[in-house]
């Protein structure tokens, strides 16, 4: 079992709004992916959902939602 962060709401707000970052903004990829990061330490967000944030990080103009729904996954209400 792993300690989860414990996370304020204006904390979580910020990051929802972060991983929410449009595509094609430089650095947008490694914005997701840390707000994907902190959703998840946060317990707020699975495992494989974070996987695909990772593997997309250093691709700014990939939409990680639609990647999710390609595969199956769902990004649980962000």
């Amino acid at each position: 079992m792993t300690d989860r962060l414990k996370a304020t709401e204006e904390d979580i707000a910020e990051n929802l709004r972060l991983i929410r970052t449009p595509t094609g903004q430089p650095w947008s990829g490694r914005t997701r992916y840390a707000a994907a990061m902190f959703l998840y330490q946060a317990g707020l967000m699975e495992g494989d959902v974070l996987e695909v944030y990772r593997v997309l990080s250093r691709l700014d103009h990939e939409d990680p939602a639609a990647a999710l729904e390609k595969i199956g996954l769902g990004v649980g209400g962000i």
